[in-house]
């Protein structure tokens, strides 16, 4: 199979990150639960990865890094706290429902949301768009780092610079960057939520949620951390204080040893690596009869490797379709993010969305390159 649909979630995961979890799985217990060996082990197993997610993002105090179960929960802590006695937010025209469905659902509690139009390839219009949704009731300002539909890239440091010059907060929705994309929090960031099975070659069901030195945030969910059991107060420490219940240990394992992948592979490298198939990819369909595009040529200061086109006269998902009967796996439809598509009209028709990963070859994309210019008839 050719597999293009890493924006879902990478695979194969790398032969490391499966013993990882195998080994976790197989040697440890509940951690801070039990003063025995696999108990310590796993205690053990956690702290490690929690230092390697730390390092890795540029952090200087480890027990910010939260895991949790997804960059959906991470978004959630994080939206909800940050709104739950209402205000205003500014959120880009181009936000996946992990964040656009949360902030509808606060509008019961007088929450209330503007949007910024995002102009590719031109931060000054894009920021100034920011910058005219911002009112007297602004408190956050939340946005995607690349676009899981288009690949378009936002300058996240030059928002996070305007919402902090208007005393605002920024939360970063990394799900499609982290770990190919630059990101240090020491730009400032107030929370970035990041998925761990991506861009981080980890395990589904895996995901971050970093804070900065001075956030503060109420959990989503309360209960057991093994820690102040006597007390029915949830713990104020980090990180217990948003880590309830048993942790995923063989999950946090192969997250901790997806990004050592990502840190040997060399980040830098595996981002050129994967734009330079995309950029292949564009410039064969755009001259090709009956594809649609919809992005210029992606470039790495702009765009995130992802590109998504159509075939006229086909709906995406008979696309997809035919060509998962030629062994070429991709997405189609609204990947989630209805926003993006209304941004660019293809909210009734989808788009079929290419997304390679480390493990993506030329040959992937020439085959799938071919199989699409069969199918278009050109």
């Amino acid at each position: 199979m050719i597999y293009l649909d890493s924006s879902a979630t990478t695979f194969p995961k790398p032969q490391r990150v499966q013993q990882a979890a195998a080994n976790a799985m197989k040697g440890s217990a509940n951690p801070g639960r039990s003063g025995h060996s696999l108990s310590l082990a796993a205690g053990q197993i956690i702290y490690r990865s929690r230092l390697t997610a730390a390092q890795f993002f540029d952090m200087e105090d480890e027990t910010r890094v939260i895991f949790t179960p997804g960059c959906t929960f991470s978004l959630n802590t994080a939206i909800n706290g940050l709104l739950s006695d209402g205000g205003h937010a500014v959120v880009s025209e181009l936000e996946h429902n992990a964040v656009m469905r949360p902030l509808e659902a606060l509008r019961s509690k007088g929450v209330s949301f503007s949007t910024a139009k995002v102009y590719p390839g031109d931060n000054d219009r894009t920021v100034d768009s920011f910058r005219r949704c911002i009112n007297v009731n602004t408190k956050v300002i939340i946005c995607t780092h690349a676009s899981n539909v288009w690949g378009i890239r936002l300058p996240i440091e030059r928002i996070c610079a305007l919402a902090h010059a208007y005393g605002l907060k920024i939360v970063v929705d990394a799900a499609q960057s982290a770990g190919v994309l630059p990101l240090s929090m020491q730009e400032g960031f107030d929370v970035v939520c990041a998925a761990g099975h991506k861009g981080l070659y980890g395990p589904m069901g895996t995901g971050l949620m970093l804070l900065s030195q001075d956030m503060e945030l109420p959990p989503l969910i309360t209960g057991g951390t093994g820690s102040n059991s006597a007390s029915l107060v949830q713990p104020t420490e980090l990180p217990d204080r948003f880590e309830s219940g048993t942790p995923n240990v063989s999950g946090i394992a192969g997250l901790a040893e997806g990004i050592r992948f990502v840190q040997s592979k060399g980040q830098e490298k595996l981002l050129h690596h994967e734009m330079s198939l995309i950029r292949y990819a564009w410039q064969m369909l755009s001259g090709m009869r009956g594809i649609r595009l919809y992005t210029p040529e992606p470039d790495e200061t702009s765009f995130a490797p992802v590109l998504s086109f159509n075939i006229e006269g086909m709906d995406s998902e008979e696309t997809a379709g035919e060509l998962s009967k030629r062994g070429i796996a991709v997405r189609a439809g609204l990947h989630c993010s209805s926003a993006a598509h209304i941004a660019a009209g293809t909210i009734d028709t989808g788009a079929v969305r290419l997304s390679p990963c480390a493990f993506t070859s030329k040959n992937d994309m020439v085959q799938t390159v071919r199989a699409v210019k069969a199918l278009a008839g050109a």
